[in-house]
């Protein structure tokens, strides 16, 4: 009895490895922080800033790396992710880019306790991947907006809006297009920010 239910499970043990595929590994990918010159004499220099998390109108701000081949075919890369909430990965970026920069006194993120003067938000229209054919591009667009939180006035807002072509098709292309944008977000940023 013993060696006959011992045949059998050596059956299904090699029967369910015949059946086994492998599944491709997760690829995990971040956005770079570049390297941001600090600003000098600026009005801001006594000021603390709190960066709240952006919101999306159009888009779903998780983990998933979106993509699209038309404007009604969307979806999600399957092995490809981010790093981290892309709401969460936004906001650290510019906290750190804001820091790097000197712009401000203090940066920090809207959930601190923090006293502020200013507040930062932003609203992603756009944040993906387009495949048209051949060809595809990363395609970044979010509206900014500075608050003087003493007064409650918008004290300037602005839309930045990026595309830029990627080497291949696949997530790493377009992550390597999208660290590129957002190179020139954060330049854009601070500029704009120092006005």
């Amino acid at each position: 009895m013993l060696k006959k239910l011992s045949y059998i499970l050596l059956f299904a043990f090699i029967l369910s490895a015949c059946s086994m595929k492998k599944i491709p590994a997760m690829t995990v990918y971040t956005i770079v922080v570049p390297t941001i010159k600090p600003v000098t004499n600026s009005k801001y220099s006594k000021k603390i800033m709190k960066v709240s998390y952006p919101i999306a109108l159009n888009e779903k701000l998780n983990n998933k790396i979106n993509y699209s081949y038309s404007l009604l075919d969307k979806g999600e890369y399957l092995h490809s992710i981010w790093s981290n909430n892309l709401s969460k990965i936004l906001q650290g970026n510019i906290i750190q880019v804001l820091i790097e920069s000197r712009l401000f006194d203090v940066v920090v993120p809207s959930k601190s306790n923090i006293k502020d003067d200013y507040r930062l938000e932003s609203t992603v229209f756009d944040f993906s991947h387009h495949v048209r054919g051949d060809r595809s591009y990363a395609i970044v667009s979010i509206h900014c907006i500075l608050i003087n939180i003493d007064s409650g006035e918008l004290k300037k807002d602005k839309r930045f809006s990026y595309k830029v072509d990627t080497k291949t098709t696949d997530a790493r292309g377009y992550v390597e297009a999208n660290n590129i944008i957002m190179s020139k977000f954060s330049t854009d940023l601070i500029r704009w920010l120092a006005k």
